[in-house]
């Protein structure tokens, strides 16, 4: 009696412990009438639409393009008109006074003559390029967060169907096991090991469930999701996992392209321009004007015209201050740049380790460890039905099982957040944006 009820909770594990495969391995489908599941593509188009960080950096593009155009105009100080008009009495012995009535007009232009206009507009144009940059950054940024936070929510259900299996499973055994103490046909220990483990499953089940909440909480603050519920999530945490390692070289190679950098760059070129502005203003501005005029009697009309050209001498004031602070923003920016630069191959060979590794734990634990554990499923249950094992051998081969799963999902989302991690600091096109639709 004793070998046909342990022979009997086995199977039901077994059972159980293959159905969870047969679940887990097809996504879920969301039932009639209730909320779709939220896919990798429908959150990082969700982020991207209200994410307030990027839309801020969105929002710097009309200053960028107005000082652009600006940088654009033909002379970039505008001319200066001047009308005046006189009155003129000249007084006259023995004659009433003549009163005169006279006018003249007047155009003044400031002219550049240190190339300024051409370094203004190239100012202009690597600022704008800046701001580009960084919106593209800003927004892979935001799309890597959320894929990140997506697949931790994914794993943390997947952990959760696991232990909801466990329950199921300890529970069923603990429920049996208590029966047949009460018929006086097992011990006390046996009864005790049973329960222990079925509270243990009850309180990770609990654990993991608060995890998933905090997790799912987190996505919704990156996505900036109206919501405050997220529906359950949906998606492949094996995505990517067949495909090869890129090479590291090709990898370093990529990572000059990473927006974050593109933009430094632009700025390094803004910085070089506005100190060659700076210097260029040592040279003052030409100013060329030319004035019309009327003057004299009625009788004896005079007309005037001028042309005028001042320019101020650089004696005392030669913009050092100005070209000082230039020089020093252009020194930061290229100090900034090289170590962004820096911490990138740093970064991107670091991820690239990590994500080897990752891969041969994903791959040792599905090619080795869960197969053996699956045998080992198979002799326990043999070695149940011929009475050489009791129920501590058979609680120890099925947490085995149970915990190489955890760790399979564990690797699983450790692999796909080093991914994305990888393939954001080398600049690559992440897998999530490569044909991948809501």
């Amino acid at each position: 009696m004793r070998k046909r009820s342990l022979v009997l909770a086995s199977a039901v594990l077994m059972s159980a412990a293959m159905c969870w495969v047969e679940v887990s391995a097809q996504p879920a489908s969301a039932p009639a009438g209730k909320e779709p599941d939220l896919t990798l593509a429908l959150a990082l188009q969700i982020a991207e639409s209200n994410n307030a960080t990027l839309r801020a950096t969105q929002a710097q593009l009309d200053a960028a393009h107005g000082a652009r155009r600006e940088a654009r105009s033909p002379l970039y100080n505008n001319p200066q008109v001047s009308i005046d008009r006189t009155r003129r009495d000249v007084p006259q012995a023995g004659l009433p006074t003549d009163r005169r009535w006279e006018w003249g007009a007047g155009i003044t232009q400031a002219l550049e003559i240190a190339g300024q206009q051409g370094l203004r507009r190239d100012i202009a144009g690597a600022s704008l390029t800046a701001v580009q940059e960084d919106i593209e950054a800003t927004r892979r940024d935001v799309r890597a967060e959320v894929a990140q936070k997506f697949f931790r929510v994914l794993g943390l259900q997947q952990r959760i169907t696991v232990e909801e299996q466990a329950v199921r499973l300890f529970e069923g055994t603990a429920n049996a096991v208590q029966k047949r103490r009460a018929a006086g046909e097992d011990t006390k220990l046996d009864a005790n090991l049973a329960a222990v483990e079925s509270e243990r499953a009850h309180n990770q089940l609990a654990m993991l469930q608060e995890q998933r909440d905090d997790a799912a909480a987190e996505l919704g603050v990156a996505m900036q999701a109206a919501s405050r519920i997220l529906p359950k999530v949906t998606g492949d945490l094996e995505r990517g996992l067949d495909a090869g390692l890129p090479n590291v070289d090709d990898l370093l190679a990529t990572a000059s392209s990473q927006p974050r950098l593109r933009s430094l760059t632009a700025r390094v070129d803004s910085a070089r321009s506005k100190l060659g502005l700076e210097r260029a203003g040592r040279y003052p501005d030409v100013t060329v004007g030319v004035n019309v005029g009327r003057e004299g009697s009625m009788d004896a009309r005079e007309r005037l015209t001028t042309l005028s050209v001042s320019l101020p001498l650089p004696v005392f004031r030669r913009n050092d201050a100005a070209i000082g602070q230039a020089s020093t923003d252009l020194t930061q920016a290229q100090i900034e740049r090289e170590a962004a630069r820096r911490d990138l191959d740093s970064q991107v060979r670091v991820l690239w380790y990590r994500l080897q590794s990752l891969k041969q734990r994903v791959q040792r634990l599905k090619g080795s460890v869960l197969p053996t554990l699956a045998d080992n499923e198979q002799l326990s249950l043999k070695s149940q039905r011929a009475g050489e094992i009791g129920l501590l051998e058979l609680i120890v081969v099925n947490r085995q099982t149970l915990d190489a799963r955890r760790d399979l999902i564990d690797a699983l989302v450790d692999f796909q957040t080093t991914r994305i991690a990888l393939e954001h600091a080398a600049g690559r096109v992440p897998a999530e944006d490569q044909g991948t639709q809501p």
